[in-house]
């Protein structure tokens, strides 16, 4: 099975690479992004009982959350 699995900061953990995204978004000509928020996707090919020992693996688990997310094979 393909999974997606999404790592992301967690809400109160501060985003110093969303706020350099915002602030270059803001010098490009997009005076409406107001805060933008960075994480990473994982698209990984796994047998589905391995999944979420898998992205508990890949996470911090002091700073980030995870989701996983189950893709249609093509």
């Amino acid at each position: 099975m393909r999974y997606e699995i999404r790592t992301f900061l967690r809400p109160n953990v501060l985003d110093q690479q969303g706020q350099a995204v915002t602030k270059a978004l803001n010098s490009l000509g997009w005076p409406s992004v107001v805060k933008c928020r960075v994480g990473k996707v994982y698209e990984i090919d796994c047998d589905p009982k391995d999944v979420n020992n898998i992205a508990k693996t890949i996470y911090n688990e002091v700073m980030e959350d995870y989701e996983i997310k189950e893709m249609i094979s093509e």
